[in-house]
């Protein structure tokens, strides 16, 4: 058996979700766990940040429920109002960070959203992956190398059909998956503890 996480590092949910994640792969060393990205601002959603008018409500609501930040970086970005978040570029950074640290795939994908929702750094820039990268320890230019490569828009497109595949419908999912076996072990929110005990449910 595997865990799945299917997120979206520009969903705020997920970025709430974060630390749920954090400690059920902590209790569970010895469960692999795969990261993949879905698409949630791709297409004609990737648009200036102030169309989607129910973020900052929806945000307060996320930040209530699960204690997530949202730091003074991201607030800028959203009092602008001009950014684009764009899923395909975030979803490449994934695999870039997965790529040259396919172990850490789960603390990585915290730190990336920490990178967007409390420093406000674009997830489409080169500099940001380099940061991460540096503060994880990891080799720099070998995760800058790997998002600007060519194959990261393959794997991009590659974890947008795995979701699918899955039949995820929303972020963050989590997900056992055991051979043909898929069960949902958490959407939206949930704890640790619920995590666990749905876990424990399938054995």
């Amino acid at each position: 058996m595997q865990l799945v996480y299917a997120f979206d590092a520009y969903c705020g949910w997920s970025h709430g979700f974060s630390p749920t994640l954090r400690e059920a792969v902590s209790r569970h060393p010895d469960i692999p766990v795969e990261v993949i990205s879905g698409g949630l601002f791709t297409g004609s959603r990737r648009v200036p940040i102030r169309e989607f008018g129910y973020v900052q409500g929806a945000n307060a609501q996320i930040a209530e429920l699960t204690g997530a930040e949202f730091g003074e970086g991201y607030d800028r970005l959203i009092a602008d109002g001009s950014f684009v978040m764009d899923s395909e570029a975030a979803a490449r950074g994934v695999t870039a960070l997965r790529r040259v640290a396919p172990d850490r795939a789960a603390e990585l994908a915290g730190a990336l959203q920490r990178a967007f929702y409390v420093d406000g750094l674009s997830l489409s820039e080169s500099a940001t992956y380099r940061k991460i990268a540096e503060e994880a320890g990891l080799d720099a230019d070998a995760v800058v190398s790997a998002f600007e490569s060519p194959e990261a828009y393959d794997a991009a497109a590659d974890d947008f059909r795995r979701c699918a595949e899955l039949d995820v419908t929303g972020f963050p999912t989590l997900l056992a998956v055991d051979g043909d076996r898929v069960a949902v072990l958490a959407h939206g929110h949930a704890t640790a503890d619920e995590v666990d005990r749905r876990l424990a449910a399938l054995s």
